[in-house]
């Protein structure tokens, strides 16, 4: 099964993040610096000299950074404990599902229980 989540890198929970910093031995210093990397961003759009209102960003990884794509797969690391039967690879946010069988029935119930471990692992996420 192939699962992409849209906009992903948009919608990465700061807090979750960096409880996941955190749980991953990311503390002290470097764990407030993450914090004051992540909070009180802001951004506005300017197009053909026209500038939007500025407005604060509460989630998101940001992009076009270095540290982006590397936050977000730490935040999506452990969506393999969602399906810890199953084998699963990720690619930023494509994730790829495989799931084997000799029964076909075995294998419809197995994917079903696993887009639903994986929607509740999406949920708890806020993804």
């Amino acid at each position: 099964m192939y699962l992409d989540l849209q906009k992903a890198f948009d919608t990465v929970n700061h807090d979750i993040l960096l409880h996941k910093l955190y749980n991953y031995g990311v503390r002290g210093v470097v764990h407030d610096w993450f914090r004051n990397y992540l909070t009180n961003r802001q951004q506005f759009t300017c197009i053909a000299g026209i500038q939007s209102s500025v407005t604060c960003v509460s989630c998101g990884v940001p992009r076009g950074s270095v540290l982006g794509p590397l936050l977000f797969l730490i935040y999506i690391n452990d969506i393999g404990n969602a399906v810890a039967n199953d084998t699963i690879k990720l690619f930023a946010g494509d994730t790829n599902l495989f799931i084997f069988g000799d029964k076909i029935m075995r294998v419809q119930n197995e994917a079903v229980h696993s887009i639903n471990a994986l929607n509740n692992w999406s949920i708890c996420n806020k993804l």
